[in-house]
């Protein structure tokens, strides 16, 4: 019997080591800003429900002011990894700090935008009359911290870039504990209602910051990396990071759609659709960790010429996301009579959850790949290809979903077309990492 050439297996032990040191931390990180709101809404909602209300409206508003900027940790993770894999830690480092220059920038500019449109993003929410001046109140301080939330985003993206998953996990942790505090002390000790939620949360957000421009300073200081703005520096960033707010207001504005479409099927579907989306979005940022891995490894091994590396590690990468994707969707199958009660005790929502999550089970071998491939063609700089990939996702979606209340199906239909829109992903993903156009080698794309 002929063994299996011990090099292929060595390889594969290594890049899997890789994977698992980077994306453990990172989903632990992940998971934390959700638990941010978990107990924000927690603490809130013992004032009484007209506050409840009001921090549910302006979470949802700060969430999406921060969430499209995204791009921040994502172009960042890309820049920085593909200098460290050239072996040029001081330019890494100095490429981060523009991003973190960048993030201020856009910080500040969030601020003076939000601050006076407060009540009419409120109403445009339709927030009701006793909800409204909580979602204000809320709205407007915790906007003061929006700047520290970029600044996170981006300086986390430097951290993966230099293959450190490891602090922004320790820096979520203890931006969650001290969250939780300042809340309970400033909520109920200081007696300042929802107002002292939103100064916890800002305060936390801008510990954290503190806490990631520390490393990030010394790490400057140690490799002799200017700290000082650079405007073609940050106008750099800020080109990269283009095509990758258009894939991310994309994919938003997929997902609005699929929400928009449930509210129109009725009460029950909406409610399931909100449980469905919620176990989602879970799985997703377990799929993501892997994603932020492939960013960092793929970044690095281009920046040090090694497409076959490159090339290698994307492969290996698939494979744990599909096989991620099958272990996730056997545990909603088998979970499905356990999960569904946590949320509701209506059995017509239950009814109508049940045969969606079947639907949701089956597509995780596809979000696998696809959330893989994401973040290989990020860690490549790709992305202007990802902005037209979703694009066109979005417009084959779009149509699909709009039909579904006239067609019928229901909310089964509606996660059906969600299941076609990942595998045109995965299709427009695949394609372009078959063809090996992205595989663009050197400390810049």
């Amino acid at each position: 019997m002929t063994q299996a050439p011990a090099a292929p297996q060595a390889v594969r032990r290594r890049h899997d080591r890789e994977i698992v040191a980077l994306a453990v931390p990172a989903f632990g990180a992940l998971v934390a800003e959700p638990l941010f709101v978990m107990v924000d809404s927690a603490i809130v909602g013992h004032l009484g429900t007209a506050q409840l209300a009001g921090f549910g409206v302006a979470t949802a508003l700060l969430t999406t002011a921060v969430s499209v900027f995204v791009f921040l940790a994502y172009a960042t993770t890309a820049a920085v990894a593909r200098r460290v894999g050239a072996g040029d830690l001081p330019a890494a480092i100095r490429q981060g700090m523009d991003g973190i220059w960048l993030a201020l920038l856009l910080g500040a500019a969030v601020v003076v935008v939000v601050l006076p449109t407060a009540p009419y993003l409120v109403e445009l929410f339709g927030a009701s009359d006793t909800a409204a001046p909580y979602a204000i109140t809320y709205l407007r301080i915790s906007a003061l911290g929006i700047p520290a939330m970029l600044v996170v985003l981006a300086a986390t993206g430097v951290l993966r870039g230099l293959q450190d998953t490891k602090t922004p996990l320790y820096v979520a942790i203890a931006g969650f504990v001290a969250n939780a505090a300042l809340n309970a002390i400033l909520v109920y000790g200081a007696d300042f209602g929802i107002a002292g939620s939103a100064w916890g949360t800002a305060l936390a957000q801008c510990g954290m910051a503190a806490a990631y421009l520390f490393v990030v300073v010394r790490g400057a200081r140690r490799h002799g990396a200017s700290l000082r703005p650079d405007s073609a520096g940050i106008r750099a960033c800020a080109q990269a990071g283009a095509p990758l707010l258009v894939r991310t207001l994309s994919l938003r504005a997929i997902l609005m759609i699929a929400t928009a479409v449930a509210a129109r099927l009725g009460d029950e579907d909406i409610a399931a659709h909100q449980i469905i989306l919620t176990l989602w979005s879970l799985l997703a940022f377990a799929l993501d960790a892997i994603a932020i891995a492939g960013q960092a490894i793929i970044g690095r091994y281009l920046g040090a010429g090694d497409t076959q590396g490159a090339r290698d590690v994307c492969r290996r990468m698939v494979q744990w996301g599909i096989a991620a994707g099958v272990v996730f969707g056997l545990l909603v199958i088998i979970a499905r009579p356990l999960f569904l009660p946590v949320f509701t005790s209506d059995q017509t929502v239950r009814d109508a959850a049940l045969p969606a999550l079947v639907v949701v089970a089956l597509s995780q071998p596809i979000n696998g790949v696809v959330f893989v491939l994401d973040g290989v063609l990020m860690g490549a700089g790709d992305g202007p290809y990802l902005a037209r990939a979703m694009l066109l996702t979005l417009a084959v979606f779009a149509p699909l979903a709009l039909l579904v209340p006239t067609l019928g199906g229901g909310l089964t239909a509606l996660w059906v077309a969600m299941t076609l829109m990942m595998a045109v992903r995965m299709l427009t993903l695949w394609l372009r990492t078959r063809s090996g156009r992205w595989l663009v080698t050197g400390a810049t794309r």
